[in-house]
């Protein structure tokens, strides 16, 4: 933490570890140098593998940092999603997983989130069982992080994500996939809170920044995503 109080947050989403992938040493060291903690946003591995998470986990072993973050949709894919999730917080990451964290006066509050649209175009609960269940892990996500809003009793408070909250965020990604890119119902939790800023990834096409219609900022932190900081990561200041 700066002398005048000022946190700073490195964030960063879908970085998608493969098997053969350049390490992330090197940048985790510069983060390091940059930033009083690293925020996650999902997408850690390409397929969820044990092997992606073993290749990520030796990286972030040698992060003399806080890591915090979230798993995203791809982590889960081959069905081994304990496995990386062990793996992972064995090697320092704080998983917030529906819950809050603290680190110098500054919340950490996670979920991993889901989709199902914006607005007034966000999918709603009715029709066949199929599109219920897909709306109820929605909603569950929502509650989830909103339950760990309510413990977070610090004035600054980050919540990260890896689905959008907003549509503003995902503009430039095609249309015909926005429902599956996030959902309003995450937006409409956060706005019950006092939240600082808001960190997600999952649409590599999107834009930097936008805020929820209560007025939070959100950034998309994806690493294809251009930042302000030239490089793949966002700094954020709280």
């Amino acid at each position: 933490m700066a002398k005048d109080g000022t946190f700073t947050v490195a964030a960063i989403g879908d970085i998608h570890v493969k098997d053969d992938s350049d390490p992330l040493r090197e940048m985790f060291g510069e983060i390091a140098q940059a930033a009083d903690a690293l925020v996650l946003c999902g997408d850690l591995t390409d397929t969820g593998t044990v092997q992606q998470a073993e290749r990520l986990a030796e990286d972030l072993r040698a992060c003399p940092i806080p890591v915090l973050g979230v798993l995203g949709n791809h982590d889960y894919e081959c069905g081994a999603v304990d496995e990386v999730r062990s793996i992972l917080t064995q090697a320092g990451l704080r998983l917030l997983d529906g819950s809050a964290a603290e680190l110098d006066g500054v919340g950490f509050v996670g979920v991993k989130g889901f989709a199902g649209g914006f607005g007034r175009r966000m999918l709603g609960s009715f029709g066949e069982p199929e599109t219920k269940e897909f709306v109820s892990v929605a909603v569950s996500e929502a509650m989830r992080l909103e339950n760990a809003m309510r413990t977070v009793k610090t004035p600054r408070a980050m919540v990260v994500l890896h689905y959008a909250p907003i549509v503003e965020t995902i503009e430039g990604e095609p249309l015909e996939i926005y429902p599956f890119l996030g959902s309003s119902r995450l937006a409409e939790t956060i706005d019950r809170f006092q939240v600082s800023a808001v960190v997600h990834g999952h649409a590599h096409r999107g834009v930097y920044q936008g805020h929820t219609p209560g007025g939070a900022p959100v950034y998309n932190v994806a690493w294809a995503i251009e930042k302000p900081s030239g490089r793949p990561y966002a700094l954020i200041e709280l």
